[in-house]
């Protein structure tokens, strides 16, 4: 084994003593073009090849200078394979007197995390059932031909056209369910399958490695429209008031479920899309509103076909507000913790009660917390894992938060009005 290496090394040389890295040498890489991570106690230079991960560079990137072996373990099913792509970026190893942790983690919580999973992997819970995918797009299709039906055979009138928005609202909302399924690589074993299927989901029927934190999940880096967690403070210290935060549990109802998918996921991807020049998802959307268009323009005009179009979105944008955010707004949230894996997803996401109508209405997320300690583990195993998660937070004195579905919904009412009040307090007193 070689001597303390020196920072900024280049890759290992094959046949050659792999040199040995501390964490206080590792610590500090991680700035955007130069960013390195541990994987098993490897050291691994990520700083160019970050921007060619399948996954994206910030997926990546946010387990920059620390030990990411849990997350690379939990998103990527075949580790031989991904394995090869890992050693040309090898620079070297963890010294031996290193723990395999930067920072104050459970080393025996990790420990028994690993041996969770590799129980999990011999009961054979991270299988697909390809029947239960197939029933839920034959479902989905159905559906969408029965909007159809209701207005072929009852006509433009209000009642068929309220009635198939609400159909066409349905089905969408179950194609995000079915996208997020193969966004995470949980139906078909290999990754380009999900990939390609994924794309038709969204493209023709219709996408948090670190949840809870600032800038790292999409879902709660939502200021300064609503403002979460620690950023109400910071706000409030600030003296920064671009809306009046005390209210935003009220103009929530307003701006928050009525227009996030309408806004969020048809103005701004397509300009996105525009802008950027994505132009295979440009045709997959082109194709989307064609064939939407075609269906009901006959029967409503275009603008009448449009009307409905914005109807349906906005129904659908209920539905995803409302079962996104009921795990992860009244959690914790704020700045990284360092935690180790299963420590962090279990202090930012709670389960919702299961039930038959709850597990499919909300596309299985009210089992968040075996989601995010599983991302690829398919949607119907959780009822099977989560007996051993709950073992495994009962032995180490973790949290296992489970609401009743209508509590679930208005704590994310309170939880916004509770950072409101913060906010105004940093606000008025600072």
């Amino acid at each position: 084994m070689g001597g303390v290496g020196e920072p900024g090394g280049g890759p290992a040389q094959p046949g050659a003593p792999l040199p040995t890295f501390r964490w206080e040498q590792i610590r500090q890489h991680n700035l955007p073009d130069d960013k390195w991570l541990v994987i098993e106690r490897r050291v691994y230079d990520i700083s160019r090849w970050a921007q060619r991960h399948p996954g994206g560079s910030r997926l990546i990137g946010h387990h920059g200078a620390e030990d990411a072996t849990d997350a690379f373990r939990a998103f990527h099913q075949d580790l031989n394979f991904v394995r090869k792509f890992l050693q040309p970026l090898l620079i070297g190893e963890l010294a031996p007197e290193e723990p395999s942790h930067d920072g104050p983690q459970d080393a025996q919580l990790v420990k028994d995390f690993r041996a969770l999973r590799q129980a999990a992997e011999d009961m054979e819970l991270f299988e697909a059932k390809p029947a239960f995918f197939a029933l839920l797009l034959g479902h989905i299709l159905a559906m969408e031909v029965l909007a159809w039906l209701v207005i072929y055979l009852f006509g433009p009138g209000w009642v068929p056209s309220a009635l198939a928005a609400l159909v066409l609202a349905t089905s969408q909302a179950q194609s995000w369910c079915l996208q997020h399924d193969l966004g995470h690589t949980s139906v078909f074993r290999k990754s380009q399958w999900n990939h390609v299927a994924q794309q038709f989901v969204m493209g023709q029927l219709k996408h948090h490695a670190k949840p809870n934190i600032f800038h790292k999940d999409p879902d709660v880096t939502v200021a300064p429209v609503f403002l979460l967690g620690e950023s109400s403070v910071e706000y409030g210290r600030k003296k920064r008031r671009y809306l009046p935060y005390n209210h935003q549990h009220l103009y929530f109802f307003l701006i928050g479920p009525p227009l996030l998918t309408l806004v969020n996921f048809e103005v701004e991807n397509l300009a996105y899309m525009l802008v950027c020049m994505q132009w295979t998802d440009l045709l997959w959307a082109a194709s989307f509103y064609s064939r939407f268009l075609l269906c009901y323009t006959p029967f409503y005009g275009l603008p009448g076909a449009l009307l409905l179009f914005v109807a349906v979105r906005v129904l659908e944008s209920h539905w995803f507000v409302w079962i996104t955010q009921m795990n992860h707004i009244p959690k914790e949230i704020g700045h990284e913790k360092h935690r180790d894996w299963a420590s962090s997803q279990l202090s930012a996401t709670c389960n919702v009660e299961p039930s038959l109508f709850i597990d499919w209405f909300s596309g299985h997320l009210n089992f968040q917390i075996e989601h995010h300690l599983f991302p690829t583990m398919p949607r119907h195993n959780y009822r099977k894992v989560a007996p051993l998660v709950q073992a495994l937070c009962a032995k180490h004195g973790l949290s296992y938060e489970v609401k009743p579905f209508l509590t679930a919904l208005v704590d994310i009412v309170g939880s916004l009005k509770k950072s409101g009040d913060v906010w105004l307090e940093a606000y008025l007193h600072q």
